[in-house]
């Protein structure tokens, strides 16, 4: 490697794109566009990046197997970043193969971690702690140590694991200052203000409480040893009883009918308001007084061994059986649509088909919620067909740093 690749490498791997570009950008040997295409995704520029990594590939030799390795593992880094989920497993896999091959531990351990990295997203939490346990005793540099124990804290924060997050973050801020690239600080101190942030509420008869992670794994945990509580979770879509769970997932008429008695408990809830919210009717017709009667009794079937639901003159309550009190664990907010901006909120753009992979639902039902929040102002687009690609409206002052694994060029 010349001085100027060695150099703009260094710059790279410190966060510098701009210096880097300064060196490389005249330059079409091969080493330079590989470097040029990390500085450009570094910028922000993933289209162009990607062409650049791709020419790269192309341009070095048959013998140069670990720098085409490299430029996979660079191009699957941005289309990640992109929230481009689509890339088949086996052209990373064997890219990680070929670098173990060659000796070249640390750029094999960075693939596993996009591999992890993607299985997070698309919500495959055990194929993700497997992938990244794999990487044996490989010592990470800084900067892939700090995006591995991100990784690890995501894991857990999605298992509602509040003490493992921390510990996996404080080692993360550990390894972002030993890096000091401040796009990597910047991301650390960012997961750090998501602990302490509201996730989850809890609706009572005494009113309504905002939980953060370690409040609600707390109360999880004590929900498991309470028979004194019968819990609604709209979080998970079941009814919680002390170490009884009862998953109404699959069967959203009767976990909304659960949750509005449960939100009413004590009182009860009359047949026009349960007829408006489990059928989104705006008038109630002896139909869907039939149609209210059968769903509850299969409600009433469903939740017998741990309450019961008994008709009123005015409606339906729910009683529970032996309990002193009914609460609901719900979202943070009533959001229609809350499980794409809760995707949408780390601050990357997604298409519609990776938001359809990471839901398991249907891109044409994706794309109509992706609509309605941006009618609502709530979202924000940018180009065209398949190029489209789905965004919270930015920070004002904020420029999302891309870091990727460095150098590419053979060392």
């Amino acid at each position: 490697m010349d001085l100027l690749i060695s150099t703009a490498a260094r710059m790279l791997a410190a966060g510098n794109p701009l210096e880097a570009l300064n060196l490389v950008a005249l330059r079409n040997d091969a080493s330079a566009l590989a470097l040029r295409g990390i500085a450009m995704a570094q910028l922000g520029d993933f289209a162009r990046a990607r062409k650049l990594i791709r020419s790269a590939a192309r341009a070095f030799g048959p013998n140069e197997a670990m720098a085409r390795a490299k430029c996979v593992i660079a191009d699957i880094d941005i289309a990640l970043v992109s929230r481009d989920l689509g890339w088949p497993a086996r052209t990373l896999d064997a890219a990680r193969q070929t670098l173990e091959r060659h000796g070249d531990h640390v750029n094999a351990a960075h693939a596993r971690y996009l591999e992890a990295r993607r299985l997070l997203l698309i919500g495959r939490l055990d194929e993700a702690e497997c992938t990244l346990g794999a990487r044996g005793q490989t010592r990470l540099p800084p900067a892939l140590a700090a995006a591995h124990d991100l990784v690890v804290a995501g894991i857990a924060i999605r298992r509602l694991q509040s003490s493992a997050a921390h510990k996996a973050l404080t080692s993360a801020a550990r390894a972002a200052k030993r890096a000091g690239i401040p796009g990597l600080q910047v991301e650390v101190e960012q997961a750090f203000a998501a602990l302490n942030n509201p996730v989850a509420r809890l609706i009572g008869s005494d009113g309504e409480q905002r939980l953060v992670l370690q409040e609600l794994e707390a109360l999880l945990n004590a929900q498991a040893l309470n028979a004194q509580v019968l819990m609604v979770d709209a979080c998970h879509h079941v009814v919680r009883h002390g170490n009884a769970i009862i998953s109404l997932l699959g069967r959203p008429v009767l976990f909304t009918l659960a949750r509005i008695l449960g939100e009413a408990w004590p009182a009860d809830v009359s047949r026009e308001q349960l007829i408006t919210h489990a059928f989104r009717m705006k008038v109630a017709d002896e139909s869907h007084r039939a149609r209210l009667r059968v769903e509850m009794g299969r409600l009433r079937k469903v939740l017998r061994p741990v309450a019961q639901v008994s008709a009123t003159p005015r409606g339906f309550v729910l009683k529970s059986r032996g309990c002193c009190k009914v609460v609901v664990l719900a979202r943070l907010a009533d959001e229609k649509h809350a499980s794409v901006l809760a995707l949408l909120a780390d601050g990357e753009p997604w298409s519609s088909s990776t938001l359809a992979l990471a839901l398991g639902a249907s891109q044409r039902t994706i794309q109509r919620a992706l609509e309605a929040l941006a009618s609502a102002g709530k979202v924000q687009t940018y180009g065209h067909g398949r190029a489209r690609r789905w965004m919270m409206p930015p920070v004002p002052g904020f420029t999302t740093i891309l870091l990727l694994p460095t150098p590419l060029p053979n060392d």
